[in-house]
């Protein structure tokens, strides 16, 4: 193995990451803007408004693309036990 092989895998691992935790993150992004929104123009500053509707809301995301994001880990894994297998 050589370095190119190492940045590689790593390159591989790591968009695997971004792509794994992309729709959660955007989802909390987004949910996050509105409440911050919604405070603002009522000038409420709960603090749990701006936690409880993320942590749901984020919940509700995995749960829709779980089989999304096994597949790219899954995919990533193989790649990774293929490289081994034959030698990189």
């Amino acid at each position: 193995m050589n370095e190119a092989d190492a940045i590689d895998i790593v390159q591989g691992a790591i968009w695997t990451v971004v792509a794994a935790s992309g729709p959660a993150v955007a989802g909390a992004m987004v949910v996050g803007v509105l409440i911050a929104l919604f405070q603002a123009l009522t000038q409420i500053q709960e603090i749990t408004l701006t936690f409880v509707p993320k942590i749901l809301a984020i919940f509700v995301i995995i749960a829709l693309t779980a089989s999304f994001t096994g597949a790219q880990v899954w995919a990533f894994t193989q790649e990774a036990y293929g490289r081994i297998e034959t030698g990189f």
